[in-house]
């Protein structure tokens, strides 16, 4: 195996290893981290056309256990140690990453089934978490209002402005339009770059604590690698059954986890925030695997 093609099978292995090694200089990077995700989405979302957008019965059952699933573990979990529960309890009901569409789009899955699933995720979680969360969280009431705005404000810009230039690029400057989807690769490596950012953000966060409780954190980060791989499957399953597994497995397993973090942090007990910091590492493991997997097939 010569050593290009060492690198191009192993680029997102190496990436979080990087990562994980030089954290504390990486981790300084995280500013990039929009930048990054609006250049991914950017490209993208080029490929797809206005006309692709449009709701699926799919849609319906990944949402309807996006947030019934999200009451269904905090019931089970909470009869033995509530902060684990409002840990799992967050990583199911946060809607799906931006950029999951990214990773979709890699993995030949559909990205306008995905598009579609991210705008209608983060619409019903902005309207369910309000409702929700005063019913788990020791912080009391919620402001309605202040929690809705919050959350439109942390992921539609990011989502829909790359959006909206992509569809102004594809009619208004066709020539751009082909120069720029004339680097498919482009994106897989924009890609390995953010999750180097990542992965330092997500171990500066572990290192940086103050007065850990390791038997706690632990079983948050063990809840959150259940759940992060039992959302891939059962997203995957439906998918599936709808003629797209990846789009499905995306879907539901690939999740919002800055947003996850910053509400476990303001509504539930802070040490919860520890389960969508852990599901940070497993979703990209996961990521890192499939897109291997594609790579070598």
């Amino acid at each position: 195996m010569s050593l290009i093609r060492f690198l191009k099978e192993w680029t997102l292995p190496l990436a979080m290893i990087t990562g994980a090694a030089a954290y504390p200089w990486v981790s300084r990077c995280s500013f990039l981290m929009p930048w990054l995700i609006f250049a991914m989405l950017l490209l993208t979302f080029l490929r797809t056309s206005p006309r692709d957008i449009r709701l699926h019965r799919a849609h319906l059952w990944l949402l309807l256990i996006q947030i019934g699933g999200s009451l269904a573990v905090y019931l089970a979990i909470g009869l033995y140690h509530p902060v684990v529960a409002q840990g799992a309890f967050i990583c199911v009901l946060i809607p799906t990453a931006t950029a999951a569409a990214v990773i979709t789009g890699l993995l030949g899955g559909n990205v306008p089934f995905l598009t579609t699933y991210v705008l209608l995720g983060n619409v019903a979680v902005a309207v369910a978490a309000p409702l929700l969360l005063p019913l788990i969280g020791p912080h009391g009431d919620i402001p309605f209002a202040e929690a809705f705005l919050r959350i439109c404000r942390e992921t539609g810009p990011i989502l829909l402005l790359p959006l909206l230039f992509a569809w102004t690029i594809r009619y208004a400057t066709p020539r751009l339009h082909a120069r720029l989807t004339a680097f498919p690769g482009l994106t897989f490596y924009l890609w390995a770059i953010a999750l180097t950012v990542v992965t330092g953000k997500t171990v500066s966060f572990f290192a940086g604590q103050d007065n850990p409780d390791y038997k706690v954190e632990a079983g948050l980060a063990a809840a959150s690698l259940l759940i992060c791989v039992g959302q891939f499957i059962i997203g995957r399953r439906i998918g599936r059954h709808y003629g797209d597994a990846v789009s499905g497995g995306q879907g539901l397993g690939q999740k919002n986890t800055i947003l996850a973090m910053w509400m476990a942090q303001a509504y539930l007990d802070p040490l919860s925030s520890v389960a969508p910091a852990a599901y940070i590492l497993w979703q990209n493991l996961i990521n890192s695997w499939q897109l291997w997997r594609k790579k070598r097939s």
